[in-house]
Parts: structure tokens; C-alpha cells; sequence
């Protein structure tokens, strides 16, 4: 199936020592090598989640998926979310007679993952003919986040494991880049019944394209080893394999503040402030533009990461610093901003900032350096997470993790969002915009605070397979 086994590894590459016991295949020529290159996969991968996430993203990024109150659609992301904190933990570690990943494949389980967006898209176009469908919404949401823990589980397994060591942060920013081409989108008026069909159909083909990608058991990545296929264990092994990806490498947890914070940021960007100060024409140019920076930010990341100039140990320093710097340039413009309205001073029916306005420049500004931060933020997740292992069971187990713990933090900030809950009740009355923007710049500080440890102790210029199996 692979070919004629090579027998010889070139020497001196950074990898060679930790690949030296694995056999190396010859890689198939022509149309057939094109289209089982994991970067040929990778891109079909992104363009799954740049339709169906792409879309829900692009309706999220408006604020209110583009209705003119934001809380049903809060609501909505927060039922998304909870299935996804629980599910994305659940389905990776506990399925009788096993995890849904491990049993039918990746490949599949990518397929059912997208399922759950084409109704999300959906229930859109039913609450803008039918303006009481508040709770099926909610209830699209819920379904969303079951489905979403089948895509995400696939997604992280997939994208970790194609790659070599050397790839993994261009592949991480390939597909981030493809992904948030999804959330594109610009309109001057407010949504119409058009634009949501147009999403749904947008959806319904990324449906179809996981049928249309390679068995991750015929894949063989780019130096000619073949991808680590996700074994069969017991429910029971399962559980014991979750404890012993903790216990084994205890580091991962000072990862987790990081996870809570990647998507907790959302709330104050798209409903705090994307959503309170501009209208739906001024939202959604923000929107492309935030999108677009993330696929600049996700590409200049990965250069970063995977520059075969530096060692390893090198390039993780180095992202942490660029994230860092990051944060607090990001976070001290927006607090100029914050400062100066809350959420009783612009009720959903004030006159908005348009476009045209003299203040719109430097606030658009602000939104493309939150979009590189953010694809920066995601990216270096990925890469850490690769870092720590090249066996796809850990990964996956690891992207659970990832899903699960940012999941849980969005969750949370959305729900308090859509009820107007102060945060930080020992404070003395303060506006809950600010609250939440706050919490935000704490939560991501604390992650990149704890993270250095880890990168300090456990990035190696190098992964060794049999110092990480399971």
C-alpha cells in the first residue's frame, strides 16, 4: 500500500535520532501523490471548517448572528458551547465500546462534526422570517455543540498528525488561514433572508467534503513515515489513557489556562464591543477585517514557529515573547476605548458608528490587531500541543483538552453576556463591559504567565515517540 520501504534516513536533521527506528515508505508519484499530500489533506481540512465554523464564526463575529439584539444569540453560543466543554472530553475518553474518534476514524467523524452547523446556519434564517424561533435557536445551538465535539476531536487528530515535526506550525497556520477565510464576509444593511440561504448552502458543501478526503490509514507524511492511526482500546482503557496523559505529562495543566482564555475573548470583541458601538454595516466590516488579519496573523506566527534556522527550544520563546507583547499593546488600546461607554449608555437601539464616521478608523484598528492576536493565540495552542507529542491517540486526547477547556471559559463568558451579570462582584458596581474586559486581559496574562514553565521544562528540540507512548 505505501510502496518500497527506504532503508535509509538522511542524517543530521534535527528529527533523525527520533525517527531512526520508524520505517520510511516511498511516496506515490503523480495525481495520486497530489492528492495524498498532507498538505493537499490539510487544505481539504480547512476548507471543511472554513464552511461549516467559518460560518458560525462569520455569524458570531457579527454580534447577534447579525440580528439587532445579541442576546438569544448569546444564549445560543453558550448551549454550543457547553456540549462542546462536556462532549469534546467525552467522545475522546468515554464511548462504549470506545470513543467515537477511535472507532469509526477520523475521516467520519469529521463527517458527522458538520452536521450540527448546517442547522445552527439554519435556525438563522428561521428567526429572521419568524421572529418567536428564539429557543430553536437555542436548541440549534445545543445540538451544535454535540456535533462540534465530533469535528474539533477529528480536526486536532488530523492536523497534528499529518505533519512532521518540522511542519507543524506551517500546517497549523495553512489551515487557520483557510478556516478564518469562513468568517469573511461584508454587509451594509442588515442581514436578510438571501444572505442566511447563501451561508446555509455554504455549509451544506462543506458537509459533503469529508467524504471526499483520504483514509488517515493511507496517508504517509511528507519525510515518508507513515501516520500514527488511532488504536481501539476498551471504554475501560480509555478512562485509564485520559489519567495517564495527565499523570505521565503532568506540564500539559499549566496549558489549561491558556485553553480557557482562547476563546473567552470572544464575548468582549464581538458583543462588547463589535456589537455595542458600531452598526451592521460598521460590524461587519470589522468582522472581514478581523477575519482577514487572522489569516495574516496565523501565517507570520507559523513562520515564526517553524524557522529551521532556530532550535526548537528557540522558536517556542519566541512566540510566547511576540504573544506577550501582543496581549498588552492589544489591551491597553482597548481599555481607552472601554472606558469611555457601558452597556446601560448604548442601549441595541442608539445610533450606532458607521463607517463614515471620523472615529471609525482607529477603532477598526483595534479589531485587526485583535484578529492577529487571536490567530497568534490559537496557533501557539496547536504548537505547544505538538510539541509535546508525535502519537495521534495523545494528540487527540490533547486537542480534547484544548476544546474542552476553551469551551468551558466561552461558555461561561457568554451566558453572563447574555444576562448582563457584573463579573467581578467585589468590585464596587462597575460596568459589566468592563467587567468582562478585565477578566479577559487577567485571563490571558495568567495563560501565557503559567505557560513559560512549561515551554521552559517540556519543548525539546525534538519529540522522542518512546519517551511519550501510552
Amino acid at each position: 500500500m505505501f510502496g518500497t520501504t527506504l532503508v535509509k534516513k538522511e542524517s543530521g536533521s534535527a528529527s533523525a535520532s527520533a525517527d531512526s527506528d520508524e520505517q520510511h515508505f516511498e511516496r506515490p508519484k503523480g495525481l495520486r501523490g497530489i492528492y495524498y499530500h498532507p498538505i493537499t489533506q490539510i487544505i481539504m481540512l480547512g476548507f471543511v471548517c472554513f464552511l461549516c465554523p467559518g460560518m458560525f464564526n462569520a455569524l458570531t463575529g457579527l454580534g447577534g448572528g447579525g440580528q439587532i439584539g445579541t442576546a438569544t444569540s448569546a444564549n445560543s453560543t453558550c448551549a454550543t458551547l457547553c456540549y462542546v466543554c462536556i462532549l469534546c472530553i467525552f467522545f475522546r475518553t468515554y464511548s462504549p465500546p470506545s470513543t467515537v474518534n477511535n472507532k469509526i476514524g477520523a475521516k467520519w467523524t469529521l463527517f458527522l462534526g458538520t452536521f450540527g452547523y448546517a442547522l445552527y446556519v439554519g435556525s438563522y434564517l428561521a428567526i429572521n422570517i419568524h421572529s418567536n424561533a428564539g429557543n430553536f435557536v437555542v436548541g440549534a445551538g445545543a445540538v451544535l455543540g454535540v456535533t462540534a465535539a465530533f469535528l474539533w476531536t477529528a480536526q486536532g487528530s488530523i492536523m497534528l498528525s499529518y505533519a512532521t515535526e518540522a511542519q507543524k506550525g506551517t500546517f497549523i497556520g495553512i489551515f487557520w488561514a483557510i478556516f478564518n477565510l469562513g468568517a469573511v464576509n461584508f454587509h451594509s444593511t442588515v442581514l436578510g433572508n438571501g444572505t442566511y440561504v447563501g451561508f446555509l448552502v455554504l455549509t451544506l458543501i462543506g458537509v459533503i467534503i469529508p467524504l471526499l478526503m483520504a483514509d488517515p490509514n493511507k496517508m504517509l507524511r511528507t519525510d515518508g513515515t507513515k501516520v500514527v492511526t488511532p488504536r481501539h482500546p476498551s471504554w475501560k482503557s480509555e478512562i485509564y489513557n485520559l489519567w495517564v496523559a495527565v499523570i505521565s505529562d503532568p506540564m500539559i495543566l499549566l496549558l489549561f489556562p491558556m485553553f480557557f482564555a482562547s476563546n473567552y475573548f470572544y464575548t468582549w470583541q464581538f458583543n462588547d464591543y463589535n456589537s455595542a458601538l458600531f452598526n451592521i454595516r460598521a460590524r461587519s466590516l470589522n468582522n472581514l477585517m478581523y477575519w482577514l488579519s487572522q489569516i495574516i496573523g496565523s501565517i507570520m506566527i507559523g513562520v515564526v514557529l517553524d524557522n529551521s534556522r532556530f532550535r526548537r527550544r528557540v522558536r517556542a520563546f519566541a512566540g510566547w515573547s511576540i504573544l506577550l507583547v501582543m496581549v498588552f499593546v492589544v489591551h491597553i488600546w482597548a481599555y481607552y476605548y472601554q472606558r469611555t461607554y457601558t452597556r446601560e449608555s448604548i442601549p441595541d437601539d442608539a445610533q450606532k458608528m458607521d463607517i463614515y464616521d471620523s472615529a471609525y478608523p482607529v477603532h477598526v484598528w483595534l479589531m485587526i490587531f485583535y484578529g492577529l492576536l487571536d490567530a497568534m493565540w490559537q496557533t501557539t495552542c496547536f504548537w505547544l500541543i505538538g510539541a509535546m507529542s508525535n502519537d495521534s491517540n495523545k494528540l487527540a486526547i490533547y486537542a480534547g483538552f484544548y476544546h474542552s477547556i476553551q469551551s468551558a471559559g466561552a461558555a461561561g463568558v457568554w451566558r453572563m453576556d447574555a444576562e448582563g451579570f457584573p463579573l467581578m462582584v467585589l468590585l464596587p458596581s462597575p460596568p459589566s463591559y468592563m467587567n468582562i474586559f478585565i477578566s479577559t486581559w487577567c485571563l490571558v496574562a495568567v495563560g501565557l504567565v503559567l505557560a513559560f514553565p512549561m515551554i521552559y521544562s517540556r519543548v525539546r528540540d525534538t519529540t522522542v515517540l518512546d519517551d511519550e507512548a501510552m
